[in-house]
């Protein structure tokens, strides 16, 4: 008989893998949709749809946590009651649950309209915030801002061409991110920006005054020479002093980090992203522009987004109302 080589002996011990003891005691009901299941489907519908990588990881994190939470496993075990129970668990603010809830209640509506869910009994649940108006930036912040910085300096230049172009044009500082050179018709001062870097897909045509023409001018000469230095090959607008792109993740951004750096440092309360945008819009008002049409230049896909940014306090309101008594 020939000697069986060692190398097809099995040393680890399998005996009774397949015994009834060894099945696990816990079992799926294949019959039965998970909510980690639809999870999994729906983030690669948004991927294909093309949400943006922050939208679709809030929608992983809070539908894992609510499962963490409740220790539910089916889509179908799914109550109002235990919605609230998830809620009563966090120890945030008020905010912050509503944002929760918000991501989570989006999640379950495209549950529903995969057909998973029978009813959408998630929609009355709420949470109530006390309601605050939130300031745009103004023209004293923003030329307060470009008077300290160091223009001869080129992260400086940088950003304060990134921080007037959004307060000049509305811009979100994703698309600031994905901005290249080609969106740039310097000839007719205009922003042409296609819907691959739009948050809704929609193409849009932006103007800009001389001084960000200048800016903008000097500011993609430079990129150009830092690129050649270092060998980089983009057309981005707005790169890191070695060439690179700015932000590298949906929580990771130079500018916005920067423009936090500097409103800390000359004690500016809002500069930042969604300050500026705030700014543009209010300035847009302010000079006779509708609703409709301040909608449009920030992209919105609805009005009632837009009049968020355009909350005014109730002194305010009072005083444009007297106009037309």
């Amino acid at each position: 008989m020939t000697k069986k080589k060692s190398i097809l002996s099995i040393s680890d011990d399998l005996s009774g893998l397949f015994s009834e003891n060894s099945k696990p005691s816990a079992t799926v009901d294949l019959d039965r949709m998970t909510i980690k299941q639809a999870l999994t489907t729906i983030t690669r519908q948004m991927e294909i749809s093309g949400n943006r990588p922050r939208t679709i990881s809030d929608y992983t994190i809070h539908a894992n946590h609510y499962v963490e939470t409740t220790g539910l496993t089916y889509l179908d075990e799914l109550t109002v009651e235990s919605i609230y129970e998830w809620l009563s668990r966090m120890d945030v603010s008020n905010q912050t649950k509503l944002t929760r809830l918000k991501c989570l209640k989006a999640f379950l509506s495209r549950c529903f309209s995969n057909g998973w869910l029978e009813k959408q009994f998630w929609k009355p649940i709420t949470i109530r915030v006390d309601s605050k108006v939130k300031e745009g930036a103004t023209e004293r912040e923003i030329r307060t801002l470009l008077s300290l910085l160091d223009l001869g300096d080129f992260v400086q230049l940088r950003d304060a061409t990134a921080a007037l172009l959004m307060f000049k044009t509305g811009i979100r500082i994703n698309t600031i991110v994905h901005l290249e050179n080609k969106h740039i018709d310097f000839t007719e001062k205009l922003l042409r920006l296609d819907g691959a870097i739009m948050k809704n897909h929609d193409q849009l045509l932006l103007p800009f005054d001389d001084t960000l023409h200048r800016l903008l001018s000097v500011l993609v000469r430079q990129n150009d020479a830092i690129r050649h230095a270092y060998g980089v090959q983009n057309k981005y607008v707005f790169i890191t002093k070695q060439g690179g792109v700015i932000s590298n993740s949906p929580t990771h951004n130079n500018i916005q980090k920067r423009l936090h750096k500097y409103a800390k440092e000359f004690g500016l309360r809002n500069i930042n992203p969604h300050a500026l945008r705030r700014g543009f819009a209010k300035s847009l008002l302010n000079k006779g522009a509708n609703i409709a049409e301040i909608s449009k230049a920030l992209g919105h896909s609805n009005l009632a987004v837009t009049t968020q940014y355009l909350h005014l306090d109730k002194e305010e309101v009072a005083e444009n109302l007297r106009k037309y008594l």
